[in-house]
């Protein structure tokens, strides 16, 4: 077994923002190896956020980002379980990422279940009269189609975005929050406006 030591330790603390005793274990379970010490901590933090989902989050803030210059402003609201927890550093830093990614990236929706089943079946209808998918067969056509959607996804959905330029989704970082901060966090809505827009 590799000897595992308080600098290392320190080191993945730092990298991942887990606690002391959870990098320890994370480098003592994967042999010392650091990068699979982060795997192995966030595939821990996703289950320990897939535990909280269900826990209810009605507290948080309500925050609003004006992009310099004043052209584009957002209004967003996420929604924690403790005021406490809202006050933190922490927390109020994701709901400005949050703000400025949808300053950014222009979404119109928070997550895919809430996309109003109008909006989806008209936007199926539409990738379903695309000429390179209507002139293939029924099956393959449906697969062309559900893949069309995932990308739209991507583009109108916030938590399917990616986030900045890393891998991650916003999804994913809403994700390491909750497994950082210990509770429930959920995008409850936002409002963007950009001046001059189309109403």
């Amino acid at each position: 077994m590799a000897t595992i030591t308080a600098d290392v330790v320190k080191d993945l603390r730092e990298r991942t923002g887990a606690g002391m005793m959870d990098c320890k274990r994370a480098l003592e379970d994967s042999s010392g190896d650091v990068d699979a010490a982060v795997l192995l901590l966030r595939e821990r933090g996703l289950a320990a956020a897939s535990k909280k989902a269900d826990r209810e989050a009605r507290e948080g803030l309500i925050s609003s980002y004006i992009h310099p210059g004043g052209r584009v402003g957002v209004l967003i609201e996420v929604n924690c379980e403790t005021d406490f927890v809202a006050r933190t550093d922490q927390f109020q830093d994701l709901v400005r990422v949050l703000a400025v990614q949808v300053a950014a990236l222009s979404p119109r929706y928070v997550d895919v279940d809430r996309i109003p089943a109008d909006d989806l079946d008209a936007k199926r209808a539409e990738l379903a009269a695309d000429p390179t998918a209507a002139s293939k067969p029924a099956e393959i056509r449906d697969k062309i189609v559900e893949g069309q959607l995932k990308k739209w996804f991507k583009d109108v959905v916030l938590l399917e975005q990616p986030f900045r330029d890393t891998e991650q989704t916003v999804r994913d970082v809403v994700t390491e929050a909750i497994a950082k901060i210990g509770e429930n966090i959920q995008v409850r809505r936002f409002a963007r406006y950009a001046l001059g827009e189309d109403l």
